[in-house]
């Protein structure tokens, strides 16, 4: 089959190689899928660097999530059989930039009908992630102000859907105006540009000097550091990633002065201590794409063959929404 690659680190344009590899082979729990639909994400970006906490041995395949067709069962898997169109978590090294991959069945759930294979490929991380921050960690409740950085991003999208879902008001802060746009259309119901205004100045105005109930924060470094400032009483810091490149440091007085909790979500966690609460979050997320309440953007659907230029366009932070290769 043919694959992308990474043999040695570095930038996604640099190091990435399609190539053709060996069929992967299903172990005891495992799938083989024919991927229908990839996404990219960011840790993908830092596997390729060599800076994500997950460390694949050389050379492997990237691709953390994917939409898939079941071709072929390993050992001990039950509720699956050829045909089935699911969705889930790649096992590297074998992702889902190529044509085949392997997937956990344990981790492995039935793509929802009402979405399309690139929108129901980027259900998975994004969307559990955002289900489990905002409510099992933040506790976000119908009428309380959702601030979420980065909100055109992948991540961000996915966490301004839900929250409207959940009857929040959304304010989404964005860089430019093209992601202005794209925020307004997610939804959100204050766009702030980061590149125009302050965002701590119009949350404040935005909430009569109370500030937001929830923020959430997938950008880290000085992002964060503003967000302490326009936190409410009582309000949650959701501690979702530092997709800005600097990993901050809390100032632990401040969160006591002003009564914030800084919450840390680490959503693949679940997998180890909660399985079941994995499940219960897909069929929650299924049940509000079958309302229409929620579907992931995607702003561009990418042949096989020029997957490692969305890679590197993530990279650069150059992307809207999700950017997805479809087979």
């Amino acid at each position: 089959m043919r694959a992308w690659q990474v043999a040695e680190l570095g930038e996604p344009q640099d190091v990435l190689r399609l190539v053709d590899v060996a069929d992967p082979e299903p172990g005891p729990g495992q799938l083989v899928v024919k991927v229908l639909a990839c996404p990219a994400n960011f840790p993908d970006v830092l596997m390729c660097r060599g800076e994500y906490q997950v460390k694949p041995q050389l050379p492997f395949t990237p691709g953390v999530e994917l939409c898939g067709e079941v071709v072929a069962l390993g050992a001990g898997v039950d509720g699956f059989a050829p045909g089935d169109r699911v969705l889930g978590g790649a096992v590297l090294p074998s992702g889902g930039f190529g044509e085949l991959a392997l997937l956990d069945a344990a981790t492995t759930f039935p793509a929802p009908a009402a979405l399309d294979d690139a929108e129901a490929a980027s259900l998975y991380i994004g969307y559990q992630t955002g289900w489990f921050g905002l409510h099992r960690r933040a506790g976000l409740r119908a009428g309380e102000t959702l601030l979420v950085h980065a909100a055109a991003g992948g991540v961000g999208s996915a966490a301004v859907q839900l929250g409207k879902a959940a009857g929040a008001r959304v304010i989404g802060v964005v860089g430019g105006p093209e992601k202005a746009a794209v925020a307004r259309a997610l939804g959100a119901d204050v766009v702030v540009d980061r590149r125009d205004e302050d965002f701590v100045e119009v949350v404040r105005a935005e909430t009569g000097g109370r500030g937001a109930d929830v923020v959430y924060d997938p950008v880290g470094g000085d992002t964060y550091e503003r967000s302490t400032k326009c936190v409410a009483f009582e309000g949650r810091i959701l501690v979702v990633g530092f997709a800005g490149g600097r990993i901050q440091s809390a100032a632990l007085n401040h969160a006591l002065v002003k009564n914030y909790s800084i919450v840390g979500l680490h959503w693949g966690l679940y997998h180890r201590y909660d399985p079941a609460a994995v499940g219960e979050c897909h069929r929650a997320l299924t049940a509000l794409a079958d309302q229409g309440a929620v579907r992931p953007l995607v702003s561009e659907r990418l042949p096989l063959a020029d997957a490692a230029e969305g890679i590197q366009r993530l990279a650069d932070g150059v992307t809207v929404g999700r950017v997805v290769y479809v087979s």
